[in-house]
């Protein structure tokens, strides 16, 4: 059940700029999937794209913020920090969020979104079963999706798909 997605101006610019880093995965060649770390005082600590392109599929950018933030910041730092997304961590990143006690996650395009536009554009369903994130990390602090930015991801995913098919 998704409640009312409530969203503060800082939220929605680190959300924007996840978007930004999945548009700069798309124009370089890459799936579009873009990550924003922010630590408690609302620092930027760490920002990624997708780099799966070059064949190693673990190379997504909650995977490498889990491992930054697990080399570059205290127990406590990372479990009062927030993750924005352009999409729902899958079963891998969710898990390496969960190891490393990163905090909260909020994501633009849920995981069944995701599903969803790729099985409509005729893409192969994943080697790896689409998992909501709590079904990972049960009692992780999540939101999204969030309506309207998630047009635009579902755009980036329509462009990638027919770009590369």
């Amino acid at each position: 059940m998704e409640d009312v997605l409530v969203l503060h101006e800082s939220d929605l610019q680190h959300l924007n700029r996840s978007v930004e880093l999945a548009l700069e995965a798309l124009e370089a060649g890459d799936e579009p999937f873009g990550s924003v770390l922010v630590d408690a005082d609302g620092v930027v600590r760490f920002e990624d794209r997708n780099r799966v392109a070059g064949g190693d599929h673990t190379r997504h950018p909650e995977f490498e913020i889990a491992r930054w933030a697990a080399n570059n910041m205290s127990v406590e730092q990372r479990a009062a920090a927030t993750v924005y997304t352009s999409g729902e961590h899958c079963p891998m990143c969710a898990a390496a969020h969960g190891w490393v006690g990163l905090g909260r996650i909020v994501y633009v395009s849920s995981a069944a979104q995701l599903a969803t536009w790729l099985a409509d554009l005729g893409v192969p369903a994943s080697p790896v079963k689409a998992l909501s994130i709590l079904d990972v990390v049960p009692n992780l602090v999540t939101q999204g999706p969030v309506s309207g930015l998630d047009e635009q991801v579902h755009d980036l995913h329509r462009r990638f798909r027919t770009k590369n098919s």
